[in-house]
């Protein structure tokens, strides 16, 4: 399955349905007044985070999502069904921008964790709404809100307790296929691993912890050299790293300040993460060569420990390890025989209790968009010398619940036009009497006088 960390989707809320202008008409019941029932609630939309994923791969097949509209308000003051809200899965570990603003709108880091993305719109309210004693038979409804149409980009960062590090070919894949039920690709030649592999590495008492494996860095990573560059962001939450280093290589150590400098260039905060330094292959090289390693990495790792307030501890025979959180521990493995395996995963289960989950510093704005029902602003467009079109939601929406025949909705209508201002900008645009306006399906003659009075 190929592996899909970033992806954009456009997701729209269900708009509310209008109200309705009905009476009630019943045998034996005289003037029965207004029945006309408020419209259907639309859909809202959600993201909820769900474990059982692993990458936004759905997304690539479909990026649009709609939610259901509000029905329509009905007579003998039936009100419309409300919507179903829609709930979009995405993997744990997902970030959410809205791509208009560019803000953040959620960091979704546990199972079932839920964000609003779009409000659906509220219903419109039927004629029976409007009945007062002064006004017994009001001739109007409201339409229904409006839907919410947002472009919303999704980058997941997984979420591993332990990340796995390396250059190509260093033996990731082997290491993670030992200790954990991962199943990834392992080959003879670099870039085998194209990408992350998780694995779940169970301790002696029953618990579990993650372990990401990361393809294969090289050097410039960090500016976008390789496949590894893409794929940083997904140990920046992990407690620490595990970096293998493959001893049979020329020159291993070389490969390792290669490999940490990267870090320090993608994030100042992802290189001091803590790490645990792993030989592996040394059953492919003979004692003299392995003491050789252990002398040039004591001294690299000691240096690179100094700065984090710590000392390496080396223990050859790896019967011991150093108890402190802040140092950096020298192992020598083969994942392909299992030496040492065993020391290696008491170790880092040890360390996975000890270090806590890190706290990424991901800004949550406040997602005022998911709330923004409002499409109250409208264009006039001058057609011709004595004809005007105006476009907008709102005024189009109240033109779709008004009937032209009935003189009490175009009065009502008339005075909300009034209220929003859309007469003050036709005079700005030089409309004069006997000048038709078209709004949607209505159509009428422009008189100041009737308006202004």
């Amino acid at each position: 399955m190929k592996f899909i960390d970033k992806s954009k989707i456009r997701v729209v809320s269900g708009r509310g349905g209008n109200g309705m202008v009905a009476w009630r008409r019943e045998k034996y019941v005289d003037k029965g007044g207004p029945a006309g029932g408020d419209g259907g609630r639309g859909g809202d939309v959600y993201l909820i985070a769900d474990e059982n994923m692993s990458t936004l791969m759905d997304f690539k097949h479909k990026s649009v999502f709609k939610a259901e509209a509000g029905e329509n308000g009905g007579i003998k003051n039936m009100h419309g069904h409300c919507a179903k809200d829609l709930y979009i899965k995405v993997p744990v570990g997902t970030v959410v921008k809205d791509v208009k603003t560019g803000n953040i709108i959620a960091d979704l880091k546990t199972h079932e964790q839920t964000v609003l993305v779009a409000k659906g719109g509220r219903g419109g309210r039927g004629n029976a709404r409007f009945a007062t004693a002064q006004k017994r038979a009001p001739q109007f409804c409201e339409p229904g809100e409006p839907s919410i149409e947002r472009e919303l980009f999704l980058e997941l960062k997984l979420i591993a307790d332990v990340g796995l590090l390396g250059m190509p070919n260093a033996g990731k894949s082997t290491l993670i296929s030992r200790i954990s039920s991962a199943k990834p690709k392992i080959a003879d030649y670099p870039f085998t691993t194209l990408i992350p592999n998780l694995g779940v590495v169970k301790k002696h008492n029953g618990d579990g912890y993650v372990v990401a494996d990361i393809p294969g860095l090289i050097e410039g990573a960090s500016e976008g050299v390789g496949l590894g560059h893409d794929f940083l962001r997904h140990v920046e939450r992990c407690r620490f790293l595990v970096h293998l280093i493959d001893s049979t290589e020329e020159n291993p150590l070389e490969n390792y300040k290669k490999i940490n400098l990267e870090l320090k260039k993608y994030s100042e905060k992802l290189s001091k993460l803590y790490q645990i330094v792993v030989l592996n292959k040394i059953d492919a090289i003979d004692e003299k060569r392995k003491a050789e390693l252990f002398l040039q990495f004591e001294e690299a790792a000691n240096q690179l420990s100094s700065e984090k307030s710590g000392k390496l501890k080396v223990d050859k025979d790896l019967s011991s390890y150093s108890p402190n959180a802040l140092s950096p521990v020298l192992f020598a493995i083969s994942a392909v025989t299992g030496e040492n395996l065993e020391t290696l995963l008491d170790f880092m289960g040890d360390k996975v209790d000890e270090i806590p989950q890190t706290e990424t510093e991901i800004i949550v704005e406040e997602d005022l968009g998911a709330y923004n029902n409002d499409d109250s602003a409208f264009e006039i467009f001058k057609v011709d010398k004595d004809t005007f079109i105006i476009q907008g939601g709102k005024v189009e929406r109240i033109a779709g619940v008004t009937d032209e025949r009935n003189a009490e909705q175009v009065i009502r209508f008339q005075n909300i036009l009034k209220g929003m201002g859309v007469f003050d900008e036709l005079s700005k645009k030089g409309i004069k009497d006997g000048d038709t306006v078209i709004i949607g399906h209505l159509e009428f003659a422009f008189f100041k006088d009737e308006i202004y009075g």
